[in-house]
């Protein structure tokens, strides 16, 4: 059972790291870029910070879905997802897999190139926009590790 605990720490940790990496964007970095004067400095600072939290985060993510694939293997849980008081494993392995769409997917291949013509063009709505999707995905983040944690430990919603 070494390789649990091994597996559940790096798989915390990741989360930590992760959402934690979100949580800065959403609470400092978007609000420090509003504050800009020059547009050009705005999507230059912008996309300078946030491509190198998307290295961390793509990373992180990869790390987080090995780890909870391999406990979930290890414990043979498969069947917690087929009962509605482990909801918050279904919420864990949703934004995991949104997180995972955006940024192995979405934002190097659509997003990035949206976000450079668009910010251009309207940064004002371009940044109140990226604002409140970070704000969304930030929520949808904590509410899953509260449940999440609380689950883990005997504390059901639902039963």
């Amino acid at each position: 059972m070494d390789e649990f605990v091994f597996a559940r720490v790096l798989h915390v940790l990741g989360v930590v790291f992760w959402i934690g990496g979100v949580a800065m964007v959403t609470t400092v970095l978007l609000p420090t870029v509003a504050k800009m004067k020059s547009i050009e400095e705005r999507v230059e600072f912008f996309e300078l910070l946030e491509s190198r939290f998307a290295r961390q985060a793509r990373l992180t993510t990869l790390l987080v879905g090995v780890s909870g694939f391999y406990m979930v293997h290890i414990l043979d849980a498969w069947s917690r997802f087929t009962e509605l008081q482990y909801w918050w494993m279904h919420a864990m392995v949703l934004v995991w897999g949104v997180f995972t769409l955006m940024l192995f997917v979405l934002e190097p291949w659509v997003l990035h190139q949206w976000f450079a013509s668009r910010a251009r063009n309207k940064p004002v709505q371009t940044f109140a926009l990226i604002q409140r999707l970070h704000w969304f995905l930030l929520s949808i983040s904590l509410i899953t590790i509260a449940g999440a944690v609380a689950g883990s430990h005997g504390w059901f919603l639902l039963r």
